[in-house]
């Protein structure tokens, strides 16, 4: 888990609603297209332990857990996803896209939620270690829009959106605010306007810090 990888290794994140989902297929389309080996997944979730695990994440009450159980649970589905899924996608020269990976935490558990960055930190250092995205996606979108969005999905998976508005609006701030820290690895795109428009200009960030893989050969 700590050799070099030699894939490239793409997570999205954002709120509630924001579009990743779409956003990820379109980009995985274009990128399988020109010819790369693409691997789309998920968070919590990606690997069958960590699907069994995002189960009693994402859905029943909002108080269900304390922020440590929560964290535990988040980061015991991410060990298992990146052993299974990730890094062996990664080995083979794979692009790995994620739904989510470990900003999510220290966004809704560290920073919006009551764990605390340091706590939230340490468990990145302990479960996740070097093997960060290459390039970082943060959908951006005003909380109201989001959880509409949001709303209009069927299903059970609301528990976070349950949390409330400004629970929600903590966790948009926590992103742009880990989009500040490491303006190397993200790029905060609005995510407003129509599903054209943002795919573009995730294409752009793609072509601008992963030249190799918008250019293969």
């Amino acid at each position: 888990m700590t050799e070099p990888k030699s894939g490239v290794f793409i997570s999205f994140e954002g709120g509630d609603g924001v579009g990743k989902s779409t956003q990820i297929k379109r980009l995985a389309e274009r990128l399988s297209t020109v010819g790369w080996d693409v691997v789309t997944t998920r968070e919590p979730g990606g690997s069958p332990g960590a699907e069994a695990i995002r189960k009693l994440l994402v859905e029943g009450d909002k108080d269900k857990w304390s922020p440590m159980t929560e964290a535990l649970l988040m980061v015991a589905a991410r060990r298992d996803h990146l052993e299974r899924v990730i890094a062996p996608a990664l080995e083979r020269g794979a692009v790995v896209i994620t739904d989510r990976f470990s900003d999510s935490t220290m966004a809704y558990q560290g920073m919006a939620g009551a764990l605390g960055t340091h706590a939230a930190a340490t468990l990145h250092a302990l479960v996740v270690g070097d093997n960060n995205p290459d390039l970082t996606i943060i959908l951006d979108l005003p909380i109201e829009e989001g959880l509409r969005r949001a709303s209009d999905r069927a299903g059970a998976e609301t528990r976070f959106e349950s949390k409330g508005e400004q629970f929600q609006q903590a966790v948009r701030e926590a992103f742009l605010t880990i989009a500040r820290s490491d303006p190397g690895r993200c790029v905060v795109i609005d995510a407003g306007g129509a599903v054209e428009e943002t795919e573009r200009a995730v294409w752009r960030a793609v072509e601008s810090r992963l030249p190799a893989i918008s250019a293969p050969g």
